[in-house]
């Protein structure tokens, strides 16, 4: 008997793209991820839909771009009734199960209004996104978030504490045994006082493992989503990650004065938030990055163990597996701290798929550089599992035609990101009403546009300026430029999946149906000869 189809979607938080071997860091050693790609196809041009972690996260699960699902920020609950992965795969049979983080926030007033208990089942699979939560860890934040699985297991390993997961997991000690703060960037160089075995990392790991080891007993097709909080903050590792890399090894600051002389508003209210400040300042890099690399190091260890478990299985021949990130991490870059804007190291992320199917054979260890977007991840999955793909809902295309050969001659030509940055305090320093804080990216692979609600375009040629120093969208030699990318950006914006209720099949068969007949009358018809040959058209069109 054959054995299910599955889909193991491994998701990292805030890995940058070009923090791996595989695409290029000279110094990070990640021979388990580049071993992947050697099996898979890496994708070198692909884009969140938002670059911030909410936002993108309720893309990635949905299949459906930012001004689609409504939820613009971390904590904005997906609606009720937004369709989800999980609901896609449920009607073909598939488990859509989580391990880890999805920063989703339930929409508690829309469940309320439809009388939908949270504890039910139903409640649950709204409020988890459409997930099965397996063992759900959003904990990024000291209080506030669920993790009281994990909590509970450093609790049994004898690491007390009101908080284990801030207390040990996430700050160090002083030579005299003082606790230090793992959320400030001062002590980032601090080994976490927890050991490597007991980290969140290896921890959820383990927890995946435990799910397809139960999940092996059932015979149910799956979609797991192993979803690392790692490496994004509080930055900081438990040995020996900790000491594994140093200022050596860090890569050159990507930056220009250039940038900071007359910036465009928004990019100049970014650079001028606290954590671009501090992360800007030679000291604080050369205390985080070397940790970011170890927490990377550490994840690409446990790549490791996951792969020969799958091996050990049987389950690599059956399992597509996924490898990437919600958006990417400035590091000081463009003088810059966290995510938010559209420079490469912010929205683009590391994609590498392996696809089992004897089809993918001929792709395995090769580099795609089509434009995908996060969104085709939803679409892909349906597609393997063999399921149709509702295109009236899902606005990402599947990536199985570049999996298993070159890239169709129909493939997009441009990519869209989006951001809205109301919930900050840039909203205040620019002066913008809420409507108006709306940032939009067009990727054309070479000219990168970003409207700004309010304010001038920035444009940047990737092609001459690949590190996106020089902002062109007041050169009036790009005017041309602007206006292409521009039109793709109305065109998009004007045409969004929204009859989601109807599908496209059912719409162009009423179309075709050119006799209408409402209760019982034929409305518009002159005499029965035209009758009749209508009739006989509609016939004509059923025997072909």
């Amino acid at each position: 008997m054959a054995r299910a189809k599955n889909v193991l979607w491994i998701m990292c938080d805030q890995l940058r793209y070009d923090y791996l071997g595989c695409t290029g860091h000279p110094s990070l050693k990640t021979p388990n991820i580049d071993a992947m790609a050697k099996r898979g196809v890496l994708f070198t041009n692909a884009y969140v839909q938002s670059p911030i972690c909410g936002p993108s996260r309720m893309s990635f699960y949905t299949g459906r771009y930012m001004r689609s699902h409504g939820s613009h920020w971390n904590g904005w609950p997906l609606r009720v009734g937004e369709p989800t992965l999980g609901d896609h795969l449920k009607k073909i049979g598939v488990r859509n199960v989580l391990v880890g983080k999805t920063h989703m926030a339930p929409d508690l007033e829309g469940m309320k209004m439809l009388g939908i208990p949270p504890e039910s089942i139903i409640g649950v699979h709204v409020a988890e996104c459409g997930f099965e939560p397996y063992e759900r860890d959003d904990g990024l934040h000291p209080t506030g978030r669920p993790r009281p699985k994990y909590d509970e297991y450093l609790r049994q390993q004898g690491f007390e504490a009101t908080n284990p997961w801030e207390h040990w997991a996430n700050s160090g000690a002083a030579d005299d045994g003082s606790l230090q703060n793992g959320w400030l960037l001062v002590h980032a160089d601090k080994a976490a006082r927890v050991p490597d075995e007991h980290s969140e990392t290896p921890y959820m790991t383990r927890r995946a493992m435990d799910f397809i080891s139960e999940a092996e007993t059932d015979g149910t097709p799956w979609c797991l989503h192993l979803s690392y909080i790692k490496p994004h903050w509080p930055y900081i590792a438990p040995e020996p990650y900790a000491s594994m890399y140093s200022t050596a090894d860090m890569i050159p600051v990507i930056r220009s004065e250039r940038e900071r002389q007359n910036p465009h508003p928004v990019f100049g209210a970014y650079m001028d938030m606290r954590y671009s400040r501090n992360m800007a300042r030679d000291d604080a890099r050369e205390k985080v990055i070397p940790t970011y690399m170890g927490l990377i190091s550490q994840i690409d260890d446990q790549m490791g163990v996951l792969m020969k478990f799958l091996e050990a299985r049987g389950l690599l021949e059956t399992t597509m597996i996924v490898f990437t990130s919600d958006h990417g991490d400035y590091l000081g870059d463009h003088w810059m701290g966290e995510k938010d804007l559209f420079h490469e190291q912010s929205a683009k992320i590391p994609l590498i798929i392996i696809d089992p199917s004897r089809e993918a054979d001929a792709t395995r260890g090769t580099r795609s550089d089509a434009l995908v977007e996060a969104i085709d991840l939803a679409p892909t999955f349906v597609d393997y599992f063999g399921g149709k793909v509702p295109a009236h809902i899902l606005e990402g295309r599947s990536l199985l035609p570049l999996l298993r050969g070159p890239t169709p001659p129909d493939w997009r030509k441009v990519a869209f990101s989006e951001y809205d940055y109301a919930m900050q305090d840039v909203r205040l320093k620019l002066n913008q009403p809420i409507e108006r804080c709306r940032l939009f990216m067009v990727f054309d692979g070479r000219w990168k546009y970003i409207h700004a609600s309010g304010f001038r375009p920035m444009l940047y040629d990737l092609e001459t300026d690949p590190q996106e120093f020089v902002d062109r969208g007041d050169d009036p030699d790009c005017a041309g430029i602007i206006a292409r990318l521009q039109a793709e950006l109305f065109d998009w914006a004007l045409h969004p999946n929204d009859h989601i209720t109807t599908p496209r099949e059912k719409i162009a068969a009423y179309a075709d149906n050119q006799l209408q007949v409402k209760g019982g009358i034929l409305i518009g018809i002159w005499d029965e000869a035209e009758l009749a040959a209508i009739r006989d058209k509609i016939d004509q069109r059923a025997k072909m």
